[in-house]
């Protein structure tokens, strides 16, 4: 059992990526279940669509997270509670449409539970993430509620994402951190057996400012003219994890760093 993991889809770029190339990673990989964090897969580079979201998961998708620019796009927040592949994350404050966790049946019978969360260091506001995730692991177990469990936590900074990753050790397949948008060099299984990786990186194209045109971007700084953030439109890289899961335990045998295309070094 294979499960791909890709941080944060940044813009045109990064969704034309995955359009043309995701179907053939998956065979060539022998991926069984594709996550996506797709919160700035918007043409302006911050939140996404109905249609964004059909597209991803016609190319091969099977479940969108998302975080803190989930509803930048306000038609997400009616259509959230029409799909239950489109995650926003747990722990936002209640009511909230939609839903940040959901249990996905696939081949064999297997059940895949999908659980997104957000930081609360430096992000906006929402619930205690470490509160959520306390009430989250009384009610539902690996092995008993589903055989996997992928969590994305939608973080900025990287100690907190180091606590959430030994919180759930033993307790999840994957912990993986999105939202900096710039792959980390720890993938590894940790002492319990939950595969964790800091950041997955990004979706798009890296000759860029975190995704952003550079050039827009150096200005903001500078303080020259400049405008509203916009996405950087050249070739993207693929960027994520692959773990291979253990089906008797429902952890990780292995995971590595997957990224494909543009700048970053192929794999």
């Amino acid at each position: 059992m294979k499960i791909l993991f890709l941080g944060d889809i940044v813009g045109v770029s990064g969704c034309s990526k995955i359009k043309k190339n995701l179907s053939s990673i998956i065979k060539n990989k022998d991926v069984d279940f594709v996550v996506a964090n797709a919160e700035n897969a918007d043409v302006s580079g911050v939140g996404l669509t109905k249609n964004i979201c059909e597209d991803l998961f016609l190319s091969g998708v099977n479940v969108i997270t998302t975080g803190n620019h989930v509803w930048d796009q306000k038609e997400l927040m009616s259509f959230i509670d029409k799909e239950n592949r489109l995650l926003r994350p747990k722990n936002l404050f209640e009511p909230s449409p939609g839903k940040g966790f959901e249990i996905y049946k696939i081949k064999n019978n297997l059940k895949v539970g999908v659980l997104n969360l957000m930081g609360n260091v430096f992000m906006k506001k929402c619930d205690d993430v470490f509160e959520i995730s306390k009430k989250f692991l009384k009610d539902y177990q690996l092995k008993k509620d589903f055989d996997f469990l992928i969590v994305d936590f939608h973080g900025e900074i990287t100690s907190e994402k180091n606590a959430i990753g030994y919180f759930f050790d033993g307790k999840a397949t994957l912990v993986v951190g999105t939202h900096t948008h710039v792959p980390t060099n720890d993938a590894r299984v940790l002492n319990n057996g939950t595969a964790y990786q800091t950041d997955a990186g990004m979706c798009g194209d890296y000759d860029s400012v975190i995704g952003m045109n550079k050039d827009n971007s150096l200005n903001r700084f500078l303080k020259k003219d400049s405008v509203k953030h916009f996405p950087a439109s050249g070739e993207a890289s693929l960027s994520g994890v692959i773990v291979d899961c253990n089906l008797e335990t429902g952890l990780a045998n292995n995971i590595e760093s997957y990224i494909f295309g543009g700048q970053l070094k192929n794999k």
